[in-house]
């Protein structure tokens, strides 16, 4: 693993992990785009382990803290869905420099998702996307959100008056402060209007998983209408539901073996194709 920052064009820059492939050579190059404040803390140690197992299996895996994000530039105050959306673009054109003929695959957890699909719409070249546990809409991941201000305060009995008077103090152009993170409105009003849409017609392939604790889980009702929206598109979606924890938000850091081994089979597959 190479540890570098890569400049922003203002005067930033972000931190950026690059896992190399043991050839040299990349079968593909994948881009991470980790999940929304605490979630992406929570997953670190899932995410370190399946870039290793891709970058094993041949592939360039980059990944990278966003604007405000981790050891990266500014404050996460500072942040903007746009910024946000510009830093995958950029991290992209940067390993496509480097590996120009290997496929491009996104790869994101949760609102990693939104911010994937809504950046391929930016990149000129063919995408696949990796989702795990992906929300299908960007309003309600705020919303879920929010309630943890609610949830803080102990006020679980009047948290939707408490998640109006955040939406109110955001539409004013104030940010907000929830569980340790200032929420700014530009981030707010993007994160709420993003929605999981195909970002340009096929062909491409999409490799959806998600979790549960169940002995067999099953897919959420919303992957199924998300799914058949990208096949309408063009794209071919291949989804499962595996065993394991929600390990973006439990309290503990938690592992899902599971899914590191479905993906790392997965992908390999979907790249020869």
């Amino acid at each position: 693993m190479d540890p570098f920052f890569l400049a922003d064009g203002s005067g930033g820059q972000r931190l950026c992990l690059y896992h190399r492939p043991p050839s040299g050579a990349a079968s593909g190059i994948v881009v991470y785009v980790h999940p929304f404040a605490e979630e992406m803390n929570k997953s670190r140690h899932m995410a370190a382990q399946q870039a290793r197992a891709l970058a094993a299996a041949g592939h360039a895996v980059l990944q990278v803290d966003l604007l405000g994000c981790g050891d990266s530039s500014g404050d996460f105050g500072d942040a903007s869905w746009a910024a946000w959306v510009a830093d995958v673009v950029r991290v992209a054109a940067w390993l496509r420099e480097r590996h120009a003929d290997a496929p491009l695959w996104l790869w994101g957890l949760r609102a990693g998702c939104l911010i994937a699909a809504e950046a391929a719409r930016q990149i000129d070249a063919p995408c696949h996307f990796l989702f795990w546990q992906p929300l299908n809409s960007g309003k309600a991941g705020l919303q879920q959100f929010l309630r943890l201000k609610a949830a803080a305060d102990l006020l679980d009995a009047g948290a939707k008056g408490v998640v109006a008077g955040l939406r109110a103090q955001l539409a004013e152009g104030r940010p907000v402060d929830v569980a340790g993170y200032a929420l700014a409105p530009d981030l707010a009003s993007g994160f709420e209007r993003a929605v999981l849409q195909p970002p340009k017609p096929g062909p491409g392939r999409v490799e959806w998983f998600e979790l549960g604790a169940a002995a067999q889980p099953e897919l959420s009702p919303a992957a199924a209408l998300g799914a058949a929206a990208w096949r309408k598109a063009g794209y071919d979606v291949r989804q499962a539901a595996l065993q394991g924890p929600a390990f973006w938000q439990t309290q503990e850091i938690e592992q899902a073996p599971a899914l590191i081994a479905a993906t790392s089979a997965a992908l390999p597959e979907a790249v020869a194709a």
